[in-house]
């Protein structure tokens, strides 16, 4: 993978170097085994190129030859669809809507906490604190299956790992009730796919 996007003979993904939702999609890609050109984007400083492609300017922006994606979810849909194998959402519909569920309640619930605390300041410390507390909440999910409620890796995990990953970088400790969900991210953080789906930046979030 390089840092140009100039020729899009292959997939050509526009990503920041830290962000859970650019995280997310490079996990798919890394998941898929796909080739793809990574493209770095300093936040809030969207190349010419890029907003060329996406009137809003933001990452991850995935380019597929003419076409243009930019919504996360949608662009890690598609890319199960386009690479079918191995699949990343179960057969049927009713595990297919348990799953999109639980990751827009992730958007919604976990991820604000997770900007407040990158912010700093004085609301970091109770946005950890609402963080830890709904994971821990959340530990029946986690244990529900080998994966997040499921017995396959699926798109949600592409979203759970990268926050999970995040938890001591973050300053969110879950302590020895949280040894479900520590359990659950050192599964998949030793495989060779997940190693490939981080950048520089995020190896550093877990030195040694």
């Amino acid at each position: 993978m390089v840092q140009s996007a100039r020729s899009r003979t292959v997939l050509t993904l526009y990503t920041t170097a830290d962000d859970i939702q650019c995280h997310r999609v490079r996990l798919v890609l890394a998941a898929k085994g796909v080739s793809y050109e990574r493209v770095i984007v300093e936040p809030g400083k969207p190349p010419e190129d890029l907003v060329d492609l996406n009137p809003y300017g933001t990452t991850p922006t995935l380019v597929d030859r003419d076409l243009t994606l930019y919504d996360t979810s949608v662009v890690c849909e598609y890319l199960d669809e386009r690479y079918p194998h191995p699949p990343l959402m179960p057969i049927d519909p009713l595990s297919r809507a348990r799953l999109r569920l639980a990751a827009v309640r992730i958007e919604r619930d976990w991820l604000p906490e997770v900007d407040t605390i990158r912010a700093g300041g004085r609301p970091a410390d109770a946005a950890r604190r609402r963080l830890r507390e709904q994971l821990l909440s959340s530990l029946p999910l986690f244990k529900a299956a080998k994966f997040f409620l499921n017995p396959e890796m699926s798109l949600t995990d592409c979203l759970v790992a990268p926050v999970v990953w995040r938890l001591p970088w973050l300053g969110v400790d879950l302590g020895r009730e949280g040894k479900p969900i520590v359990d659950y991210g050192e599964r998949l953080f030793h495989s060779q796919g997940y190693a490939r789906s981080l950048t520089p930046e995020e190896k550093a979030m877990r030195p040694g």
